[in-house]
């Protein structure tokens, strides 16, 4: 039986009036006639199996584990598949972030309105880990719909800092961070469009990267905007999160950001020294209004021991790195609200894969609206606002300027080797009270990313590292490159990270 059939002239006249038509019974009845190709067209498309990636690996059908077994609700789904009988990562025990498709595995990505949803497809970074000899421990949660760099907001609850139950481990790859500082994993899949990998990383104290946007294939991880995604490594060491780097950078051919991909063998990078390295602090990247002064100092005195491993390190100023806050916000509020809402995820004119599954599934966040997370609500609602009131005039100008702010990093890498800063301009919060002040959840969602979000807009690689503790709460420190330049992040990071241990450093 077709699937597809015509619309009843009271469909086409709905549909022409929400197209600013005023169509006559005629008109209805005339255009009517003229789509029984288009019907028949979309009928064969409903003939034909998806062309999608083979799943390669078994795997065991997943549980939620509670209680003690799941004691920072870090756990999404538990299961087993196991990679490769030998590879690069052979013993290591990786997670992923549960906005990443693993066939077979339910996947929520945070949100009620998912629940439910089980995808028929592996990633591109899945198939790479298992093709390395990885162990794939399940799912872990993250934020709803990936929306808030707080850990509070996932439908399932709030997601514990296992340094500090009570507190945020950060978002939105909040169960990822939390799974390497629990040691349930070795590895864990993060995503970055405002800060994901590096601000759940740097509130847990583990190493996160942000690759050159590009870099990892996306393929098969649920979009928020095609522009601002990315996916990367965190893990507990330099070392380990080098190797995994080496192991699912590169193109896949599905993935059309990554035209010009650069790849390096990142692990050649480590054990080598900082000396000879220029270093520019960026003066811009400290003392915001909500900085922790215990952040800056314990960021300042990592610049220093740069200084002591051979570095030459020097406060330079990048004005533009104070716009790119105002730059991001234009294009993840209407780009995420045009392309991973109204568009069911991944919206149109794109090349790549389609998880055609998700799109059904996502589609139903429309009749459900109302269990959407606020940070997520705020979001949408200014910007459908926006796009209905100015056209996508504001989407469309900060793109414009996202290569101004691109080309004053690029102007300070060219005299400098990395840009150094904090992460975020405050260590983790305590996760807001649901019965406390609604506005809580916001604030505690949006207040560390002025140093992250510019650098999602304009794709460099950024890692942040943990460089001291101050009641028990890790601070961090971002270093930035050069696109395609990952390698000497890694150098300077591996220096850095074995000339001392971080958590000795205490304010």
């Amino acid at each position: 039986m077709a699937s597809v059939k015509l619309p009843t002239p009271a469909e086409l006249s709905k549909v022409g009036a929400d197209l600013g038509m005023n169509l006559s019974e005629a008109d209805v009845a005339f255009f009517l006639e003229t789509m029984g190709g288009n019907v028949a067209a979309y009928n064969l498309l409903e003939s034909l199996p998806d062309n999608l990636p083979l799943v390669k690996y078994p795997r065991t059908p997943g549980y939620r584990p509670e209680g003690e077994e799941n004691k920072y609700n870090l756990w999404s789904c538990k299961s087993e598949i196991k990679g490769a009988s030998r590879g690069k990562l052979k013993g290591k025990r990786a997670v992923l972030k549960d906005n990443v498709c693993v066939a077979g595995l339910p996947m929520m990505n945070g949100a009620s309105t998912l629940e439910g949803y089980v995808p028929d497809v592996d990633a591109t970074v899945v198939t790479r880990l298992l093709d390395a000899g990885a162990t794939v421990l399940g799912k872990v949660h993250c934020e709803y719909f990936c929306f808030s760099g707080g850990s509070h907001t996932s439908s399932p609850g709030p997601v514990h800092n296992p340094r500090k139950p009570g507190y945020s481990a950060g978002g939105s790859s909040s169960g990822s961070a939390a799974a390497i500082v629990a040691g349930e994993a070795d590895l864990a899949i993060g995503g970055d469009q405002g800060g994901s990998i590096r601000i759940p990383s740097a509130y847990c104290g583990i190493v996160g990267l942000k690759p050159t946007w590009g870099l990892v294939p996306y393929t098969g991880i649920m979009p928020i905007e095609l522009t601002l995604d990315h996916t990367g490594p965190m893990t507990g060491t330099v070392a380990d999160n080098a190797l995994m780097l080496e192991v699912i950078a590169g193109p896949d051919g599905l993935d059309p950001r990554q035209m010009g991909c650069t790849v390096d063998a990142y692990t050649k990078a480590l054990g080598g020294s900082a000396a000879g390295l220029k270093i520019g602090i960026v003066k811009e990247g400290f003392g915001h209004p909500q900085s922790e002064k215990v952040v800056d100092d314990l960021v300042k005195g990592a610049a220093a021991r740069f200084t002591k491993l051979g570095a030459t390190v020097e406060e330079i100023s990048i004005p533009w790195h104070l716009t790119g806050m105002a730059v991001w916000s234009a294009i993840a509020l209407e780009g995420a609200t045009w392309q991973m809402m109204l568009g069911n995820g991944y919206g149109f004119n794109w090349k790549g894969l389609y998880v055609t599954s998700l799109v059904d599934a996502h589609s139903a966040w429309r009749q459900r609206a109302d269990e959407l997370s606020d940070t997520l609500k705020t979001t949408i609602l200014f910007g459908k606002y926006a796009l209905d009131k100015y056209r996508g005039h504001y989407y469309a100008k900060a793109q414009n300027l996202a290569r101004r702010l691109r080309a004053a990093y690029d102007t300070a890498l060219a005299n400098y080797d990395l840009l150094l800063m904090p992460t975020l301009p405050l260590r983790a919060t305590k996760i807001p009270d649901p019965a406390g002040p609604r506005m809580d959840a916001i604030s505690r969602a949006f207040e560390m990313l002025p140093n992250t979000a510019p650098f999602d807009v304009t794709g460099h690689p950024a890692i942040t590292l943990p460089c001291g503790m101050s009641e028990g709460l890790p601070a961090g420190m971002m270093l930035v490159g050069k696109h395609w330049n990952e390698s000497t992040i890694y150098r300077a990071a591996d220096a850095f990270e074995t000339s001392h241990d971080w958590k000795s450093i205490t304010v």
